[in-house]
């Protein structure tokens, strides 16, 4: 492939990252605080405007609704604060399963408090997002049950169904509805959408708008979650990703730290889609879901944006004609080498050309170290910091 189409297809891969993930964050065992660390919505997207500003493939950000839009925050001065960083809001995530109303579900739950709150914050969620000037609305929920017998599971099935036609029919006619799955934690009985069978049956029931959200770390050991995504956008129901990397479960780590040929994988599938089976990628969102407790968060969000840039653009230059070729002949050993020859190429001088025309450093980690950045942040939110003490949770 030659560069110039490498370039463009680089132009086109842009990484959404998460609000959450430039704050504080732990397990329920406690966190960590770092003395850069943003705490308000502001200084979440100052961070993610600097990590656009050094990879140039960041240019939106998903927001949290219930952390990042508390009460008296007006959407559209954050949409204002957003562009003065040079990013823009991306996907809107409700928050169904942090409320003591949803201890036993939200959209599923036998509460029926609890299903109007999750309904309310909901239709709330997406008049947000249309002020922000948001196209989609991303929806994972940790409803499901821990003991056999606690609930019915077809009753549930059928309220989530009810409750995502409802919520699909308020969207505005440009916004996407993602339907996220997971197969435990916290419900460890059952989860009301435990896999990507159960989110496609889901999306399609509420409506032509809705489509399936990969999570990389939401699969059981094993998974082979680019058959997934390959089948997915055969149906037309692949959405989008939250891009992480997982030794066990949803570890949260940064993508490509344990496994980068498995995300290899994935971007080979995409691209196998578009240039053999001639799908319309275009409109996949590739969106980061990662909470650093240890690593510094936009060197960590740079990290994760640049393997992400990385792996895909080893995807781009697999030689598909010379696949079809070998896969005509049934000739094993040259198929799979047209996959490894791709993922052993080193990338990087492309990588560092399309900074250069972009009139970004090649050294994206470097820059930013450079730039003081980080020591900037801790001096100017030391005050905020000092005063805070112990607690727990994810964010």
């Amino acid at each position: 492939m030659d560069r110039e189409k490498i370039f463009t297809l680089l132009d086109q891969f842009n990484i959404e990252t998460p609000s959450w993930g430039y704050a504080d964050t732990g397990t329920r065992f406690g966190k960590f605080y770092q003395p850069a660390a943003a705490s308000t919505i502001e200084e979440k997207l100052e961070d993610a405007g600097a990590t656009h500003k050094f990879t140039g493939c960041c240019p939106s950000v998903a927001v949290h609704v219930l952390w990042d839009f508390q009460v008296g925050v007006d959407a559209r001065s954050v949409g204002e604060i957003a562009r003065k960083h040079g990013v823009r809001i991306g996907a809107i995530n409700p928050n169904v399963f942090q409320d003591q109303v949803y201890k036993f579900g939200s959209a599923c739950s036998p509460n029926e408090n609890a299903r109007h709150a999750a309904g309310r914050h909901v239709i709330d969620s997406i008049a947000l997002g249309r002020a922000v000037g948001s196209d989609l609305l991303s929806l994972w929920f940790a409803d499901g049950t821990n003991y056999p017998g606690q609930d019915d599971i077809v009753a549930r099935k059928r309220r989530m169904e009810g409750a995502l036609r409802q919520w699909h029919d308020a969207m505005p006619a440009g916004m996407t509805m993602l339907v996220e799955y997971k197969p435990f934690e916290p419900a460890f009985y059952h989860t009301d959408i435990a896999d990507w069978g159960m989110a496609y049956c889901f999306a399609k029931s509420a409506g032509r708008n809705a489509k399936v959200l990969v999570d990389t770390g939401h699969h059981l050991q094993g998974c082979n979650i680019e058959h997934i995504v390959a089948y997915l956008i055969d149906e037309d129901m692949l959405g989008g990703f939250h891009f992480n990397d997982r030794k066990y479960a949803d570890d949260d780590l940064t993508l490509g730290s344990i496994d980068p040929y498995a995300v290899f994988r994935i971007f080979h599938e995409i691209r196998n889609a578009a240039d053999i089976h001639g799908r319309d990628v275009s409109k996949i969102a590739y969106m980061v879901d990662q909470s650093h407790n240890l690593k510094p968060k936009i060197e960590a969000m740079i990290q994760t944006a640049v393997a992400a840039q990385e792996l895909f653009a080893k995807a781009c230059i697999v030689d598909r004609k010379k696949l079809l070729d070998a896969q005509s002949r049934t000739d094993i050993i040259d198929a799979e080498g047209c996959l490894k020859d791709a993922f052993a190429t080193d990338v990087r001088p492309i990588l560092a050309e399309w900074r250069k025309k972009k009139g970004i450093d090649p050294d994206p980690m470097r820059a930013y170290r450079a730039s003081g950045y980080e020591s900037r942040a801790a001096k100017e939110r030391t005050a905020r910091n000092a005063g805070r003490k112990g607690g727990g949770g994810y964010a």
